[in-house]
């Protein structure tokens, strides 16, 4: 029950980044959760929970670890939606909010009149117009090879060379919406079975745009996410990666209480609960003598180094980022030491331990060189 506690302490403590999506049904809201985040449509689905009569929650990768929340507003057209519910609820904790309209639709009278109340709610509030699904100009085509939108710079990209008909469009809708967002991004998201040479079109823009967006220390979980699987889309590191950096993003928090050694017993209980966490995705059973031989010269040689780390708390502020950076780091390299020894057993091999200390150093390391870049990135002092 302590343990629990103090995550839920923990997760309130955590710069989870909470994006609001705001669109018709069919605009394209669970393809943006889809492409950020690279979990399979059926998850998405299964994993909203009701926050309101007219919005549901989805958390990523989990409700226990999470990485990322997405609000998704419902109900948009029916005629007793009105958006104060929603304000009250979502004002005082979401970041950044998406609206997302397809290019071509213009049939968005249900949107306006609620946006207008949910942008005066919030004035400073960073807005994305998202406007998708850009090949319903040019039906049967494909997008042009080289993405004009790129070289458009400003708020409201309109570059030359793109279809009239789309140029047409996404004028009308600048002028539409103007006054309601900060920045528009036309993209287009679609399933790779639809043909489309590029599926993604836009992706990285629009992501880039949520980046510069969020509020500084926000960033910092997509900015790990795009460094650690940019060049690894396999399935099973798209599943357990999330699960890792959450748990490790909840261990710096931990560390970073400015009360020494009060601490190590919720990181260690975080450890465990990531181990059994990612045995759960990898189909592995783990017992006892698993774990003894998988922690045996890591888990004792682990506790040490925490516990000086923990000596430095006494010194303010230094001592607080350098145990939060050891603690991220330490359960990072943890939890892709057991990636990396359940996704060998699958394959037949059973490593020695002489492997496993190799694997942990080397993903200390790399842990170590993320938490630097990302916080750097973020615009937050490096340790």
């Amino acid at each position: 029950m302590e343990y629990q506690n103090a995550k839920d302490e923990l997760l309130r403590e955590t710069p989870v980044p909470v994006i609001w999506l705001f669109g018709k049904t069919g605009a394209g809201k669970s393809s943006i959760i889809r492409y950020l985040t690279g979990v399979e449509s059926i998850e998405i689905g299964t994993g909203y929970k009701p926050q309101t009569r007219f919005s549901s929650r989805y958390d990523f990768p989990s409700e226990s670890e999470p990485l990322m929340r997405f609000l998704d507003t419902r109900g948009l057209g029916e005629v007793d939606y009105d958006p104060s519910e929603e304000i009250s609820q979502f004002g005082g904790q979401t970041h950044l909010m998406i609206v997302v309209v397809r290019a071509m639709d213009h049939a968005v009278d249900e949107l306006l009149g609620p946006l207008e109340k949910i942008r005066a709610a919030a004035p400073h509030r960073p807005v994305i117009l998202a406007l998708t699904a850009l090949h319903d100009a040019y039906p049967g085509e494909q997008h042009p090879e080289e993405d004009p939108f790129l070289l458009s710079l400003g708020p409201c990209p309109l570059p030359e060379g793109i279809d009239p008909d789309l140029t047409r469009s996404l004028a009308r809708q600048y002028e539409r919406y103007r006054g309601l967002f900060d920045r528009a991004v036309p993209l287009d998201l679609t399933p790779p079975d639809e043909g489309f040479l590029e599926s993604n079109f836009g992706g990285e823009r629009l992501k880039t745009s949520i980046i510069e967006s969020l509020p500084a220390a926000y960033r910092q979980v997509l900015l790990q996410l795009d460094e650690l699987t940019i060049d690894h889309q396999d399935l099973m590191r798209r599943r357990t990666m999330p699960v890792i950096l959450g748990t490790s993003t909840l261990a710096a928090t931990a560390a970073a209480i400015p009360l020494p050694w009060v601490d190590i017993p919720v990181v260690m209980g975080l450890q465990s609960h990531l181990v059994y966490k990612i045995a759960q995705i990898h189909n592995q059973q783990i017992d006892g003598r698993t774990i003894a031989k998988v922690t045996g010269g890591l888990g004792g040689r682990l506790a040490v180094r925490m516990a000086i780390r923990e000596t430095l708390k006494f010194i303010p502020w230094v001592g607080m980022a350098a145990n939060a950076a050891a603690s991220f780091a330490y359960t990072f390299a943890t939890g892709m030491v057991w990636n990396w020894y359940f996704t060998r057993v699958g394959k037949g091999h059973v490593p020695t331990e002489d492997e496993l200390k190799n694997v942990f150093q080397e993903q200390l390391l790399q842990a170590t060189e993320l938490w630097r870049k990302t916080r750097s990135s973020a615009g937050t002092p490096n340790v």
